[in-house]
């Protein structure tokens, strides 16, 4: 679930083919991000596929998906003086994936989509505090107002509370951490730069996290069975669903795609109650009515600032 380079195009005034379009396929990387997640937590929590072996697989074959791009644009974007950074930047978006699909494998579906809405509030909380960024009043109340909607979700003080909730939210943090890493970076990056790293840097980490982890190097063979198909149809979607946000992102602003991104909260919950009978509590839709409502808040703020 790593987020690709995002780019904008001009103003959606007179555009409103291209608004469409990008609508339209936010709406269906949702639904493949959703479906995607669907095989995560069925192939973990019912077959007992390791979630680093899963997470290898899913993400390589996604790369394997890619390859023509990365060979088109390689070796002139690998030129860098920010080699460490980018290798940073990767661990921290591996360390996100698998902590991801570890959660999958222990919390309900509607659970760990919710928390993993915090990472926008852990990204602006970040740019304060270390890219030097005006920590306005208005991103203050968002951050807040999120945090709280986050803590009712998580509810610590529940007796049936699990610590695995909280690999969503950690999750959310390394997402945030690669986020600020890729803004910090695209002072002297390329976007195709920063890609094809990303893309050649997270099979090699992903396989050493696996081999280190529980699937080891003897594990790792991806099957011709039920659970080799859960992992090849999740890699394949993954590259499919990145696929479809790139382009959603170069033909329509991001700020206009960005309330399209929460339907993910819904079609997870409602794939997560047929596939697996998880019915949430309200504490969970309140919570993410104030993660959704500080989000589209601080949106609207920052829209109006620059």
């Amino acid at each position: 679930m790593t987020r690709p380079i995002q780019s904008t195009s001009a103003p959606l005034g007179a555009l409103q083919s291209p608004a469409r379009l990008g609508a339209a396929l936010m709406v269906i990387a949702g639904i493949l991000f959703a479906v995607i997640n669907l095989l995560g937590q069925y192939g973990t929590m019912v077959q007992g596929i390791a979630p680093t072996r899963l997470a290898f697989w899913q993400y390589f074959i996604a790369f394997v998906f890619s390859a023509p791009w990365v060979i088109r644009h390689g070796i002139k974007a690998m030129h860098t003086s920010a080699l460490t950074l980018h290798v940073m930047r990767v661990v921290s978006s591996a360390i996100g994936v698998q902590l991801w699909i570890t959660g999958l494998a222990h919390v309900p579906i509607w659970q760990a989509i919710a928390l993993i809405m915090l990472s926008p509030f852990f990204v602006t909380l970040g740019a304060g505090l270390f890219l030097g960024e005006k920590s306005t009043l208005e991103r203050w109340i968002a951050v807040t107002v999120g945090f709280i909607g986050g803590m009712i979700i998580l509810a610590p003080w529940a007796e049936d509370f699990s610590a695995y909730a909280l690999y969503p939210v950690g999750a959310a943090v390394f997402w945030a951490l690669t986020s600020l890493l890729t803004k910090r970076m695209t002072a002297t990056e390329s976007p195709e730069s920063l890609t094809v790293y990303l893309l050649l840097l997270l099979t090699p980490i992903n396989l050493a996290l696996a081999v280190s982890g529980d699937a080891g190097l003897g594990n790792l063979a991806i099957g011709a069975n039920l659970v080799g198909l859960v992992m090849l149809s999740a890699g394949v979607l993954t590259a499919l669903a990145q696929y479809a946000i790139a382009k959603a992102y170069s033909v329509a602003d991001a700020a206009y795609l960005q309330p399209f991104d929460h339907l993910k909260l819904p079609l997870n919950v409602g794939f997560g109650v047929l596939a697996f009978g998880f019915v949430p509590p309200g504490s969970m839709w309140l919570g993410s009515l104030l993660i959704v409502g500080a989000s589209v808040y601080l949106l609207r703020q920052e829209s109006r600032s620059t």
